[in-house]
């Protein structure tokens, strides 16, 4: 069995009081972001902030985001939810087009779309999604892992099977994006949640678009910063939104972007292959622990482990002091950088 060296950046900025392996519901925010996001409330609550926080820390995330995933800046619009990002895409598609989702996806990538009303949902399995794309396909919205079970999508065929048909893709990279190598730019849209793998606090969350699809979109939530100037468009109707993806941003949560800016310049430092390597060997080791307790966990090389049927074991775990979740009847354990291998040995000891 392979010995994983810890990462170092995980004893400085993370002292969890428990073994935490739930990082699929929430990742645990580092130390320097905690002390981010203290100090923009000392300065609230004293008056000494104008503006209530800082665009250059809006700015810092969007560079850290767009590093992550592969893109420019300007490729990057910053807001406070997938939710939101979908509903803008869901807007900009024609009455009656043709939406193609995994079975089983998560609500935020569905809802949006689905509740329209005049839209047509076709839904298939997973493992057959670049299949079932054909030419009357618009849009085929999927996750590149799976927050249910863990699974990776085939990512290559879905983007080769879009690509012959004339659809447009549309990734959540939600429960991939800060340990699984992301490369935005070549979906039309991506959307991310900043409070899981990527460490930020809830409030937010990142949409990239091609220039192409761009023109496409809707100014549905146009504010006072989708001017793109910060403090240019406060009073009445703006005159045109900023050109880049920008356009699309909301306005900042800043106490969550003050954070966030730190939680992704940790990830920068430790490194993307670094922070796959770690978080997929941790995975495997608990697979071949829990098949060696005659558990079959759902295979692959996901960060996120998933055994269907063990459900119930969850709430024991949890008053043991093990973080872990029990989504859709499967347990769910997900690893991260400040995971060791003691976690996962613990976690198997425990099962036995």
């Amino acid at each position: 069995m392979t010995i994983l060296a810890p990462i170092h950046a995980a004893a400085v900025e993370f002292a969890p009081e428990v073994t935490y392996l739930n990082t699929s519901s929430w990742g645990l925010l580092p130390r320097r972001t905690i002390a981010a996001v203290k100090a923009l409330a000392d300065e609230n609550a004293a008056g000494r902030r104008v503006g209530a926080g800082s665009f250059d820390a809006v700015e810092a995330a969007r560079v850290g985001f767009a590093r992550l995933v592969g893109v420019h800046p300007d490729r990057v619009a910053t807001g406070s939810s997938v939710t939101v990002h979908v509903g803008l895409i869901a807007a900009s598609l024609p009455s009656g087009a043709e939406v193609l989702c995994p079975e089983g996806e998560f609500s935020s990538v569905v809802s949006p779309f689905a509740l329209r009303g005049d839209l047509r949902m076709r839904y298939a399995p997973l493992a057959d999604l670049a299949g079932a794309v054909r030419d009357s396909t618009a849009l085929v919205a999927f996750s590149a892992v799976q927050s249910a079970d863990g699974r990776v999508a085939d990512l290559a065929a879905v983007r080769a099977a879009a690509a012959a048909h004339g659809a447009r893709t549309l990734l959540d990279a939600t429960q991939a994006a800060g340990w699984f190598p992301v490369d935005a730019g070549a979906y039309d849209y991506t959307v991310t949640g900043g409070f899981k793998f990527l460490l930020c606090p809830r409030g937010t969350s990142f949409l990239t678009v091609t220039e192409e699809a761009q023109e496409t979109l809707p100014a549905l939530f146009a504010g006072w910063v989708a001017a793109g100037a910060p403090w240019a468009g406060n009073y009445g109707p703006l005159e045109r939104v900023a050109p880049t993806a920008r356009g699309f941003d909301e306005p900042p949560a800043f106490l969550s972007y003050h954070g966030a800016e730190h939680s992704l310049a940790l990830l920068a430092e430790v490194g993307a292959d670094a922070l796959y390597a770690h978080a997929t060997g941790l995975a495997a080791r608990l697979r071949e622990g829990l098949a060696h307790l005659g558990h079959k966990p759902v295979p692959g090389e996901s960060a996120i482990v998933a055994v269907p049927g063990l459900d119930g074991r969850q709430p024991g775990l949890v008053e043991a002091g093990i973080a872990v979740s029990a989504p859709a009847g499967n347990l769910r354990i997900s690893c991260h950088l400040y995971n060791t291998e003691a976690d996962v040995d613990r976690l198997l000891d425990f099962l036995a």
